[in-house]
């Protein structure tokens, strides 16, 4: 069960708008802070400030934005916080970590996020 936060949903349809997905599946969810949790895991700290500073697109079906979680965008294993923005069938979302690495990310002025503690 991953643990980590939802998207608002005032911030998704504000970021639906300004950054319309590219491919058919949206997805425009959630944060992840780890995969691996379960039913007892402790949700994630509130965040006060989160921003999306980046978006990744390897152009064949995987785009993702990338996020600054108080004021820092790399995880505490090292990967990127990021949101999968939007894929193409037959991709999956955890491919987006894989896309951010390997192609690194374009800036963008998103502007702040509202992220609330969630597992799902």
């Amino acid at each position: 069960m991953p643990v980590g936060w939802i998207v608002e949903p005032e911030c998704r349809d504000r970021l639906l708008e300004r950054f319309p997905p590219r491919y058919a599946q949206t997805i425009a969810h959630h944060v992840t802070r780890h995969v691996e949790g379960s039913a007892t895991s402790p949700l994630p700290p509130r965040i006060a400030h989160a921003r999306v500073v980046g978006r990744a697109d390897d152009g064949a079906g995987c785009e993702a934005l990338v996020v600054a979680i108080d004021g820092s965008t790399t995880r505490t294993d090292g990967g990127t916080w990021h949101i999968t923005w939007s894929l193409a069938e037959g991709r999956a979302a955890r491919e987006s970590n894989t896309v951010i690495a390997e192609r690194g990310w374009e800036p963008v002025d998103g502007g702040p996020v509202k992220l609330e503690p969630a597992a799902w």
